[in-house]
């Protein structure tokens, strides 16, 4: 049982964190390259928040949503 807990130790810290650790040691040379990861994703989260905001907007414009007192049944 041992071995296999530690099978697991090695693929998580000489497998799986290979590009966290190569990003630790590039936040030495340049700080700005290391979160250059950091700063795509909040692009990306940035751009779907503005889409899903408008999606929004232009679903409330139509009026398809029926706003009624009795549109839900938990709502009786």
């Amino acid at each position: 049982m041992k071995d296999f807990f530690e099978g697991i130790q090695y693929l998580f810290e000489h497998v799986l964190f290979v590009p966290l650790h190569a990003l630790r040691e590039l936040e030495l040379q340049s700080w700005w390259a290391a979160n250059t990861l950091n700063w795509l994703f909040i692009i990306i989260c940035m751009c779907a928040i503005v889409y899903w905001i408008l999606q929004l907007k232009k679903y409330n414009e139509e009026g398809a949503e029926n706003k009624s007192i009795t549109a839900h049944s938990f709502l009786k």
